[in-house]
């Protein structure tokens, strides 16, 4: 007799279990294996499902609704989908959470965590307020280090994971009453640094309104003021080419927030350190192009004058004379190309218009 589809995906869900379960009692058994094993168990989980695993997974007459039948541009991968599972059958995933309490001291035990049990943690009630802030520390710790591996391998792996703690618990007020008042400020300052690498700037001023109070913000300022500090930290940290100029790109959409001064010119020197060659940021020229036009766009008073004062700074570094020299001439070599591409087809619209009367 055939299986019915939802027993069917069940039955292969426990069964995903029962291996991850296998592997973390290697782990704690076995010391000298533990990063290893804890290590392979982390790139397992974080494998994208694969064709027949999704037919069995999503196969279901249920009614439920998997983490990518919404349209969502992300990829289904096996944390999302082992995170629903546990909310729904969370039997399942307590043997494994003791587990992981027993090996929390070792590297990737916080990020397996944070990626099995996102959900369950805002979808249990958990007695023991020790433990809710343990796990919330955990939470917060392992997310922060899978948001850098997609960060530094220039992905969104791990997009869904942001997804959920932005609009699901940020910005769901039921949700994140469930945890500790500082393990909010913690989620709120984690998602303040990813926010414009997961391209959810249209959550901004949602975010924002939601942001928790913040202790001495008479000091610091108010949740615009925390959330572009955190930025700016963020964005001195960055080493890749491509997440710095995606970035610089999305920064614009800061525009018209109301900062304090000291945090404006925070922002403002941040993004002037990455316009100009040299250390201590020794951006490229892409880089810096991305930077003055971020830095145009959100401080257009007093453009002209910051681009004249660093033309004269650049004059002090002569080894930078001959590719600034070759660039200008490319530059106006392709804007007199474009110009005289743009009059001939001009010439040639107004040409034709007569005969065509």
């Amino acid at each position: 007799m055939a299986q019915n589809p939802a027993a069917r995906s069940r039955a292969y869900l426990t069964a995903l279990t029962q291996e991850i379960e296998k592997k973390l009692q290697r782990a704690v058994a076995s010391p000298s294996q533990r990063i290893n094993l804890l290590q392979e168990l982390f790139a397992d989980i974080a494998l994208e499902v694969d064709d027949r695993a999704k037919e069995i997974i999503l196969s279901r007459d249920d009614g439920a609704i998997s983490p990518a039948a919404d349209g969502s541009e992300s990829h289904l991968c096996f944390y999302d989908v082992l995170s629903d599972h546990f909310v729904q059958v969370p039997q399942d995933g307590r043997p494994i959470l003791d587990l992981i309490v027993k090996l929390w001291s070792q590297s990737f035990a916080s990020n397996i965590f944070s990626l099995l049990f996102h959900k369950w943690l805002f979808e249990v009630q958990i007695e023991d307020s020790e433990v809710l802030v343990r796990y919330s520390s955990a939470l917060v710790q392992g997310a922060t280090n899978v948001f850098w591996i997609d960060i530094q391998t220039n992905t969104r792996r791990f997009q869904l994971l942001f997804h959920y703690l932005l609009e699901d618990v940020a910005l769901d007020q039921r949700r994140l009453n469930k945890i500790a008042v500082q393990a909010q400020r913690n989620l709120f300052l984690l998602l303040s640094r990813f926010i414009l690498f997961y391209n959810s700037v249209d959550k901004l001023i949602s975010f924002l309104n939601n942001f928790p109070a913040v202790p001495n913000s008479f000091l610091v300022g108010g949740a615009a003021d925390v959330f572009v500090i955190e930025l700016t930290d963020q964005l001195q940290k960055l080493k890749v080419e491509p997440v710095l100029l995606h970035y610089l790109s999305q920064i614009k959409a800061l525009q018209g927030l109301e900062l304090r001064m000291t945090t404006s010119t925070r922002l403002k020197a941040c993004l002037y350190s990455f316009t100009s060659p040299g250390g201590p940021m020794y951006p490229t020229r892409a880089v810096r192009h991305a930077a003055w036009d971020a830095l145009d766009s959100l401080f257009p008073v007093g453009q002209y004058p910051r681009h004249l004062i660093s033309f004269f700074f650049r004059l002090l570094y002569p080894w930078y004379w001959p590719s600034s020299c070759w660039n200008l001439v490319v530059s106006c070599i392709r804007a007199v190309f474009y110009s005289l591409l743009r009059l001939i087809f001009s010439s040639w619209e107004k040409l034709r218009r007569p005969k065509r009367s």
